[in-house]
């Protein structure tokens, strides 16, 4: 699983969270610094209004909050969700396993150039590479 660090530079750099059933996400707010929570159809769903996306806490009985807004709730996006991200960019993961620790490795394509994004896990070297996908449109504008 990323980082809150890593999940908050993908949302400042421009990612937007559709929520849907298996996504996992921490609340921003003091006292939630250390839970994650996983949106599921039987305790935490999402409503759409004209006003906003709320994270419904269905059946929680022992738990004091009843709806979240989305804008209270940060994205820890999944391996397989940040390899989608990289859409047709996205070349390869390779894991290496030298006489130091082990390293994960994202090859992509940003704007028809090869770049290169590690990091100990293969979550954070896709964040890696997503965050700069992100960072590259911005640049571009």
């Amino acid at each position: 699983m990323i980082s809150i660090d890593v999940a908050r530079a993908l949302r400042l750099a421009g990612l937007t969270w559709h929520p849907v059933s298996g996504d996992f996400f921490s609340i921003e707010r003091p006292g939630f610094e250390n839970d994650v929570f996983t949106v599921s159809n039987m305790a935490i769903e999402t409503h759409e209004f004209d006003t906003g996306t709320i994270l419904g806490f269905n059946g929680t009985t022992e738990w004091a909050l009843d709806s979240l807004a989305l804008e209270d709730a940060l994205w820890l996006p999944r391996e397989d969700q940040l390899r989608l991200l990289l859409g047709r960019g996205f070349t390869s993961l390779q894991r290496e396993i030298d006489d130091g620790p082990e390293t994960f490795r994202v090859i992509s394509e940003i704007h028809s150039e090869p770049v290169s994004h590690e990091a100990s896990t293969a979550e954070g070297a896709y964040a890696a590479a997503v965050l700069a996908l992100l960072q590259s449109h911005v640049r571009r504008r």
